[in-house]
Parts: C-alpha cells; structure tokens; sequence
C-alpha cells in the first residue's frame, strides 16, 4: 500500500513540481513529468528514512515529495542543458 501512495502523492507533486521549477529546459511532456514526480516521491522516502525523518513503513509527505521532485527537475534542467 506505500507504493501505491508514493505513486499518487509523486503523480500530483511532478505536476507542481514542473510549474515552480525554473528555466526552459523543465521536463516536456505529461508521462515525464509524472516520471520525475514519482521517482522525487521515493527519493524523498528513501532518504529520509536514510537519515532518519520517517521510519520504516512510512513514506514521505506531500513537501517532502515535492522536495524531491523539485531536486529531480532542476537535475533534469542541467542534463538536458548540457546535451543541447
């Protein structure tokens, strides 16, 4: 059942996450964007079970998710930028 809510939460935090992050070369695309939104979501529950904000079976909030998500789409912004 954690998977399935880091997907929703991850879903709605790619979608914000695309609107606030700066710079043209933000992810294109629906299917992307949802990509990037997700992989932020585990990001974020991954690490902070690394060092210790959430414990095991928990997964991160909505901020957190969105954290991860933004980080996600400012890297993507520099790979793309660097291949273009």
């Amino acid at each position: 059942m954690e998977i399935l809510w880091t997907i929703i939460i991850g879903f709605i935090v790619g979608v914000i996450a695309k609107f606030i992050t700066p710079g043209s070369n933000e992810p294109k695309g629906f299917i992307l964007t949802t990509v990037l939104g997700v992989a932020g979501a585990f990001l974020a529950t991954y690490a902070g079970r690394y060092f210790g904000w959430y414990m095991p079976g928990e997964t991160a909030g909505f901020f957190g998710a969105l954290v991860g998500a933004v980080v996600l789409c400012v890297i993507w912004a520099a790979v793309a930028r660097k291949s273009a």
